[in-house]
């Protein structure tokens, strides 16, 4: 039997399901698989109390080191969804991409998780504040808050500042 080198390991992403990001962290690294989720304190506020708590960085998200011999021993743990693929691949997360954020999170370095960029021409729709529910297309971008949002077929454009993180792409 061949032994296996630390350099076959390679670093994945996978899905979990909805706040079992633990609970699933703790399956893997019992069943021997290299698991890393990266937390952060948040402090939470409830009718009666506030308490700090350690929360994912990336909601839904762990990141795996396995050989690829066992690619499927991960579907063994209850909550795992899936790989994050592309075209149908898992996708292969660099070690120095790891190292990164590992750093920049044990370091509590100030930092932001942002998805893709909005563009020209997507519809948008507003997720929380006074507009939350309200469609429409991005007619333009100036800066990186300010959105020209056209909410209507009648002409008129509504230019509104916009946090990016209350937008939902469509």
């Amino acid at each position: 039997m061949e032994l296996k080198k630390e350099t076959d390991n390679q670093w994945y992403a996978l899905y979990t399901k909805s706040r079992a990001e633990k609970k699933v962290l703790e399956q893997l690294t019992s069943i021997g698989i290299k698991a890393y989720l990266p937390l952060k304190r948040e402090l939470k506020q409830w009718s009666d109390r506030k308490k700090w708590i350690e929360t994912p960085v990336i909601n839904s998200y762990i990141f795996i080191c396995i050989p690829q011999s066992e690619y499927r021993k991960v579907f063994d743990v209850r909550g795992v969804v899936a790989y994050v693929s592309h075209k149908g691949k898992a996708v292969v997360i660099p070690d120095d991409e790891i190292e990164a954020m590992r750093r920049t999170v044990e370091n509590k370095l100030t930092f932001s998780v942002e998805t893709s960029t909005i563009h020209k021409g997507q519809i948008v729709t507003v997720t929380s504040g006074p507009l939350a529910g309200i469609s429409g297309e991005v007619t333009e971008i100036r800066g990186e808050k300010k959105l020209h949002l056209r909410i209507s077929h009648i002409g008129y454009t509504l230019v509104v500042n916009l946090d990016s993180d209350i937008v939902l792409k469509q």
